[in-house]
């Protein structure tokens, strides 16, 4: 089965702890801190890898978590940050991430993109020492690591694509002008998932997809329409397979039509790429008439035409012609594309916050800043809660409080996390 769609999740790692220590050593009675800063947590990156084809890996296992990282020690020991959790996906591969709208694009191989930060490390008691504090007795704690879940979405990457309703003989032209494999039957819908090949040709090779058989409504999701016209979207070069003789005896101008509308009202300018005409099947028409056929439809729609059969090798070498033809050198290559990811940085809206009256005696504080700021302390720590309430009053959330009515000993809540408030007391 071919696999062109995912869903997975990832997670950074946590940020290691501080950790609280003093120096104890021979003849030193008196050591300062010395306890060392927790590392960061790994971080997840989606790595793009020419080696893969499609996202049948997702279907075996779709959590990828990064390691946390390590906490710190004595002696201003550090923790260790882990490297980054490699998640490999074809080229091609988008990666969505529906809640807030950020995509990354993944098209040559050695595109990484990171998906995941890992939370960072928390501060040990060193880092806390002042004049006025020389022997703080709390730490920071590791901060959690980036959570989300992406949708994967894989959009094969062709220089020239097949397209044309069911059994109009795409299947057979690849495996003609190719050496892929389709499945070829008698019968519409052969072909359920896309298929590619590769054109060779002195020093030069393009790739030649099948894009399964489009039906009338294909752009509104009829049939696997979405699914197959997708694929499209990538392509240089459409070549359009019309069957000259079709066996349920429908018109040849009305089925061309029909692919086209559909390409068209998919939009992602699929009606803009260049067209190839192929009218297959010649084999079964006459060749006076296949001539007469090839001049009309040259006419109308100003394209190059070639009349092919697979089954007697009608036209293919002009046809494969045309095609090197519509695709230059320049643009076989691989595209110089990059992932990269747009984020808008507002300095200081980190800090922002809100005061809210939950009861009597009790307020309650929200904001990204001041919630990071309690889920590094232990509020249960006398010290670290004195901390804390020094890191409120310069941030301004005291004098917020005090102008909704706070008063010392009233209850606040932050982060879920309920705690008495007493800033009039002195700090140690």
């Amino acid at each position: 089965m071919f696999h062109d769609r995912a869903r997975i999740y990832v997670k950074g790692g946590d940020g290691g702890n501080g950790v609280v220590s003093f120096r104890r050593e021979a003849h030193v009675p008196k050591g300062g801190p010395d306890g060392g800063d927790g590392g960061r947590g790994g971080d997840v990156v989606l790595a793009c890898d020419p080696s893969l084809r499609d996202l049948s890996a997702f279907r075996r296992g779709a959590h990828f978590k990064a390691k946390r990282g390590g906490h710190g020690q004595g002696s201003n020991r550090h923790g260790a940050t882990p490297e980054p959790l490699e998640v490999r996906v074809p080229p091609g591969t988008a990666a969505v991430d529906p809640e807030t709208g950020d995509r990354w694009d993944l098209v040559t191989g050695g595109q990484r993109a990171l998906v995941a930060r890992g939370g960072s490390g928390g501060r040990g008691n060193r880092q806390f020492a002042t004049a006025t504090r020389q022997a703080p007795r709390f730490a920071e704690r590791g901060l959690p690591g980036e959570e989300r879940w992406l949708e994967l979405r894989l959009r094969l990457r062709a220089d020239a694509g097949l397209v044309g309703l069911p059994n109009a003989g795409k299947s057979s032209l690849l495996a003609r002008l190719t050496r892929a494999r389709p499945k070829v039957a008698g019968y519409p819908f052969t072909t359920v998932e896309p298929v590619l090949g590769t054109l060779e040709r002195d020093d030069r090779q393009l790739v030649l997809a099948d894009i399964p058989g489009l039906i009338e409504g294909a752009s509104a999701g009829a049939g696997l329409g979405h699914e197959f016209l997708a694929h499209v979207e990538r392509c240089r070069v459409l070549v359009h397979v019309l069957d000259l003789a079709p066996l349920d005896g429908s018109d040849p101008v009305a089925n061309h039509a029909t692919v086209e509308a559909e390409l068209a009202e998919h939009g992602h300018g699929l009606a803009e790429l260049p067209r190839i005409l192929c009218l297959s099947k010649a084999d079964l028409v006459p060749e006076p008439e296949v001539e007469s056929r090839v001049r009309e439809w040259r006419a109308r729609l100003g394209v190059p035409v070639v009349a092919t059969s697979a089954a007697t090798g009608q036209g293919l070498e002009r046809l494969r012609d045309a095609i090197f033809a519509l695709v230059p050198i320049e643009e076989a290559a691989e595209p110089a594309e990059t992932a990269v990811m747009h984020r808008l940085y507002r300095p200081g809206g980190g800090d922002a916050f809100r005061v809210e009256r939950a009861g009597p005696g009790a307020y309650r504080v929200r904001g990204p800043g001041i919630e990071r700021l309690i889920a590094r302390h232990d509020v249960e720590n006398e010290e670290a809660l004195r901390y804390v309430e020094e890191r409120l009053r310069a941030l301004g959330v005291i004098r917020a409080l005090e102008a909704a009515g706070f008063e010392p000993g009233d209850d606040v809540e932050i982060a879920g996390v309920v705690f008495e408030l007493d800033p009039g007391a002195p700090f140690r």
